[in-house]
């Protein structure tokens, strides 16, 4: 028995001289306890192995344009990404700037489809279904056809106005007309948008922009008639309500020492312009 033992124990310098010298044999056959000696150079090694995974992450991200070539592939890309109409057109061109023209067009076309297919949901009332069509349309659409994605966005902000998705429609015409600075239609939406949200000013400064287009369109004559006046009156309001508030803190402070903002005038010198706070004792017995 010990004779076979001895025979079949594996010399000591063969086992020192059996090393891991390529990676994908590391990978394959990672042992359960690691030697102490190797621990630092195998924990670097695994570091290296990390960003080796992060790097081709990245390359398969920006490759599957080009190995998704058929429409229902393309499609499903963007179903997963329900976000990806929410991101900076700067960003979408450079992840598809390797993407085959051949590709693109086959995107464009699906996204034509879809477009159309919102458009005849809109005319239907079925806004929640256009807004959704509009959608996988602009995840579609490659950020090289800016025309077509200008106008995506501002059938989408008509669909959301439609559910009175008030701030998002303003984004999407936002995202329209920095596509396209000139786009009377966008803009006419926004500025509709903003004045529903009492955004007086920036819808007046739309307006305006829009005449400077085109002189004709009567929404924005008038409004730039009427709007200004509005905004005034606003502008007043609130300035009443500010001169309240702090009247009332002023009551609040002064009245343990039996006084009230009664007990102050304020009068501006018609000369200078400037303002003069003069103390009443009595104020009741100046009415």
């Amino acid at each position: 028995m010990e004779e076979k033992s001895e025979n079949c124990k594996v010399p000591e310098d063969l086992v020192n001289g059996l090393k891991i010298t390529e990676p994908q044999e590391a990978d394959c056959a990672r042992p359960s306890a690691p030697d102490p000696v190797d621990q630092h150079s195998q924990s670097k090694q695994l570091k290296d192995d990390e960003d080796q995974g992060e790097e081709e992450c990245f390359h398969d991200c920006s490759a599957s344009f080009e190995e998704e070539s058929g429409a229902d592939k393309v499609q499903n890309k963007a179903d997963e990404d329900v976000n990806s109409s929410e991101l900076d057109e700067e960003y979408l061109l450079e992840l598809e700037k390797n993407m085959p023209d051949e590709e693109k067009q086959k995107r464009r076309e699906e996204s034509t489809r879809l477009k159309e297919e919102g458009n005849e949901q809109f005319k239907k009332g079925g806004y929640v279904e256009a807004e959704s069509s509009y959608t996988r349309a602009l995840q579609m659409c490659p950020a090289c056809f800016h025309k077509d994605r200008c106008v995506l966005f501002s059938n989408r902000a008509a669909a959301r106005m439609k559910q009175d998705k008030k701030e998002m429609a303003i984004s999407d015409c936002s995202k329209a007309i920095q596509l396209n600075p000139s786009y009377i239609r966008a803009i006419l939406r926004r500025a509709e948008l903003y004045e529903k949200t009492d955004k007086l000013d920036e819808a007046l400064e739309d307006y305006k922009t829009i005449l400077e287009e085109d002189p004709s369109v009567h929404q924005a004559r008038e409004a730039c008639m009427r709007l200004p006046k509005q905004i005034e009156e606003r502008n007043e309001r609130l300035k009443e309500e500010m001169l309240g508030k702090l009247k009332d803190l002023g009551n609040l402070v002064l009245r343990p020492f039996g006084l009230s903002t009664e007990n102050f005038q304020i009068k501006q010198d018609s000369s200078t312009g400037s303002y003069s706070i003069n103390f009443v004792q009595n104020p009741n017995n100046n009415r």
